[in-house]
């Protein structure tokens, strides 16, 4: 026996319809989030049988998929705009949303999107947090140089430095300010002591991934960027060719054509704006050392700018990885490769 569950999800609470392919008879339930030993009742009930739950991607859902993994159902997060495209009237409410994802799933026709893993999302979670501590230093930093140079001392990178420091906490400031700047030198030691800590832990896990590695051989990967595109494609088999990635991770340009008229915009930036920064700051250390992407980013730079240029090279980076990652190589084997195909093409 199977039980379809449509769920329509909120932060307080879940509306939903559901069935068992027993009986064939649609139930309707309203759960409350703040007493949660009910939500458990409900799908704990079910258990020993196939359970497959279906509901709108959301950021409040954290908990609800760690409890259904927890009771052994299975999880389906569907396209939220697909769903309502299936809308067959334009009233809505939350009855109606449940009853469309329990329809969508019993027919087969549910907009199911991929789902990370329990430890790809760990990883994404942990890369997200030390750039939050990065943004954070970045502004202390920020702080500390604007207060010194308004006192006529230019420490520039000199600051995180232990002579830069002490340069700092030597300056004469007036009460609230040389209480700011102790604060402010105190917490810049705090947050780079996590940084140093959660890189630490970041790097391990680098150390131990063989597809990590794998990438770490073309210039300018380096172990957080290789995570963040091992565990955002996560299986690459899911991608039919390039340009679908480069589409799932917002490289893709925004075409705006009608009839004769043709227009090419900027990236669409509808995927990982975290794998999309460090794909474009790996970029650049690439280009220094790999001539090809050297001569697409002068010739870019010329025409474009280095706004675009620099974009442009991220978007062949992330192409270069797909294809190393789906063919198992590493950078010396696609360079091969590519010589040999250039050969080839010159022969003919």
């Amino acid at each position: 026996m199977t039980v379809y569950i449509g769920v329509d999800f909120h932060a307080r609470q879940q509306t939903i319809s559901y069935l068992t392919t027993e009986d064939g008879e649609i139930h309707q339930l309203v759960l409350d989030h703040e007493k949660p030993a009910e939500v458990r009742a409900f799908y704990a009930q079910f258990q020993g049988q196939q359970v497959i739950v279906g509901f709108e991607s959301s950021g409040y859902a954290a908990w609800f998929e760690e409890l259904l993994e927890e009771l052994g159902c299975e999880i389906w997060i569907g396209h939220a705009a697909e769903i309502r495209r299936f809308a067959r009237r334009r009233q809505k409410n939350d009855r109606r949303d449940a009853d469309l994802i329990l329809d969508l799933l019993l027919r087969g026709d549910f907009p199911r999107i991929h789902r990370y893993s329990w430890e790809s999302r760990q990883m994404l979670q942990q890369l997200r947090y030390r750039q939050k501590l990065v943004k954070m230093r970045t502004m202390v930093v920020n702080g500390l140089l604007y207060m010194a140079s308004s006192r006529g001392v230019t420490l520039r990178s000199q600051l995180q430095s232990k002579r830069g420091q002490a340069r700092m906490r030597e300056l004469a400031l007036p009460a609230p300010l040389a209480q700011q700047r102790d604060e402010l030198c105190q917490l810049l030691l705090e947050l780079s002591s996590k940084i140093d800590k959660v890189q630490s832990w970041l790097e391990d896990k680098a150390e131990q991934d063989v597809r990590v590695q794998r990438l770490r051989t073309h210039y300018g990967i380096g172990p957080l960027t290789g995570l963040c595109l091992v565990h955002t494609l996560e299986c690459v088999d899911r991608f039919a060719n390039p340009r679908k990635v480069t589409g799932y991770v917002g490289f893709d340009p925004v075409e705006d054509s009608s009839a004769e008229r043709r227009r090419i915009g900027s990236i669409s930036k509808q995927g990982s704006r975290l794998l999309r920064f460090y794909l474009v700051e790996a970029g650049q250390v690439a280009v220094r050392q790999d001539q090809e992407l050297a001569r697409v980013y002068k010739r870019l730079l010329v025409r474009r700018g280095h706004a675009t240029a620099k974009v442009a090279i991220g978007r062949r980076l992330l192409v270069r990885a797909f294809i190393m990652l789906r063919d198992e190589i590493d950078y010396a084997e696609f360079q091969r490769r590519g010589v040999a195909a250039r050969s080839s093409r010159g022969t003919a």
